[in-house]
């Protein structure tokens, strides 16, 4: 989980959950911890999700039995969050809101592009968020893949574009990149 900030308003990126490792009998999984979201709920605008792995999306019922937020994904990623949000008995209360890879969107002071690309599940984006420090593009979970599950490639041309007006940061994902190999 990831939060953006700008002036008064608050952002959350992911939402997932961890699995535990040998260190932690007994565990089942491991949530954000959501103290500062909580504390400053009022100020939070919404949830963008990249992409539908446990990861990303698993704590998503854990939060969202606690607050009220709109929760922006795509299509098959919000199918994945509703069967989830259905097993806690949360999907009545859900604002769950599509975004297509391609499209841009307003959450408070940010605007946020979908950007298509490739993972191991289909229909992930990477988000170009623009803030009053410039464009931050959060890559999500990718990798550059000529064959991808759902037959769609990365847009690598807007990855481009951005470059061309200039980005202030890059979050790049990296799973596993603890691991040695």
């Amino acid at each position: 989980m990831m939060v953006f900030e700008q002036d008064d308003d608050l952002m959350v990126i992911d939402c997932g959950l961890m699995f535990p490792g040998d260190s932690m009998p007994g565990v089942d999984y491991v949530i954000p911890d959501f103290t500062y979201i909580l504390e400053n709920s009022s100020r939070l605008r919404g949830v963008v999700l990249t992409h539908g792995h446990e990861d990303h999306i698993g704590g998503l019922p854990f939060l969202l039995s606690q607050i009220s937020a709109p929760v922006y994904g795509t299509p098959l990623t919000l199918g994945l969050v509703r069967q989830k949000l259905i097993e806690y008995g949360l999907e009545s209360d859900a604002d769950l809101r599509t975004v297509e890879a391609g499209q841009s969107f307003e959450l408070g002071p940010f605007e946020i592009d979908f950007i298509r690309v490739s993972h191991s599940i289909a229909d992930c984006v990477a988000l170009a968020v623009k803030t009053a420090a410039g464009y931050v593009i959060h890559s999500g979970d990718f990798k550059l893949d000529p064959t991808p599950i759902d037959g769609k490639r990365v847009d690598l041309s807007a990855f481009s574009r951005y470059g061309e007006m200039g980005v202030t940061a890059l979050l790049s994902d990296s799973t596993n990149v603890e691991r040695e190999g």
